[in-house]
């Protein structure tokens, strides 16, 4: 496999929530604590950048067109070209949490949960986020409760299986899901990397699934992207980034969905850990995995 950085210093803060567009053949990806949505052209190598007024969690596009953002505590639509922002629904009420990951699930649902401060450390942090659903006629429901932070999901190519990451204990977990009313069921942990050293597995933070329905997780603190066996648990093989530490997330791209785009965070990098990682906050690609992932979905509400 080769590794590439294709958006140097992509993100003053964290780069997230990659999600490939195959319409445009684009990729965004948000800057959450700059408040900014990135659309990077690889022909071109230019890069668009919207700038929102709170911090920018995820964003997914919607069939009947713009995007569905995650933004402070709000699910919005943002308009690319007016620069619009309609307040969908706003949760946590009293809280002090911020949306984090959100993706589409196959039946074109939004998924989208938040987060607490990260204080006094993130495995001792506060778990007062959930995972919200926004269904296809614009109600939203609560699915999890008590989650520290909030991140990657994935779906099995049958329908039958939903993943999720919650950052705070290290766990990947597995739910039975209904396809037909998005709810999900018979929680279990898949992954659990509590107690392991960080420069081994990191924190799991973002997650996309390929076409064997392998998880490929990204591993903050930990410079690596690992694929994982959601049947056994076990790692298959993993991706170095050696340029960078503190991986956020990835999901396939390109035309053949056969590259791997992966974010990485600059937030409270120090200048120690810059010269040892000085692409901290790039996007980088991975090719030549032999494996492809499937196409993203999109909201269809």
């Amino acid at each position: 496999m080769a590794v590439e950085c294709v958006v140097k210093h992509a993100a003053k803060s964290a780069a997230e929530g990659p999600h490939w567009d195959d319409v445009t053949n684009t990729l965004l990806f948000v800057d959450i604590l700059e408040n900014t949505v990135h659309r990077y052209h690889p022909e071109t190598g230019t890069v668009d950048v919207i700038q929102l007024d709170e911090n920018v969690g995820f964003v997914v596009p919607a069939r009947k067109g713009g995007l569905i953002a995650g933004v402070g505590r709000c699910l919005v639509h943002l308009d690319w070209d007016s620069k619009k922002v309609t307040k969908l629904h706003e949760v946590d009420h009293g809280l002090q949490t911020r949306f984090n990951d959100g993706k589409c699930d196959p039946q074109g649902r939004v998924w989208a949960g938040t987060m607490g401060p990260m204080v006094p450390t993130i495995e001792g942090m506060p778990k007062i986020g959930s995972l919200y659903r926004l269904d296809l006629d614009g109600s939203l429901h609560t699915m999890v409760k008590n989650v520290g932070i909030s991140n990657g999901l994935a779906w099995t190519a049958d329908n039958k299986s939903m993943f999720f990451i919650d950052s705070t204990p290290r766990q990947i977990y597995r739910y039975d899901f209904d396809k037909s009313t998005g709810n999900i069921s018979n929680q279990r942990v898949i992954v659990d990397n509590a107690g392991k050293p960080l420069d081994d597995c990191g924190f799991p933070d973002g997650m996309t699934v390929d076409q064997e329905d392998k998880l490929w997780v990204a591993c903050f603190a930990a410079s690596k992207v690992i694929r994982y066996d959601p049947e056994t648990g076990q790692r298959l093989q993993h991706v170095e980034i050696p340029s960078a530490s503190r991986i956020t997330s990835c999901c396939f791209g390109g035309k053949n969905l056969d590259e791997l785009y992966v974010t990485s965070s600059a937030y409270e990098v120090s200048s120690e850990e810059f010269e040892k990682y000085p692409l901290s906050g790039s996007v980088f690609r991975v090719t030549d995995l032999g494996v492809r992932g499937r196409k993203a979905h999109i909201y269809e509400g």
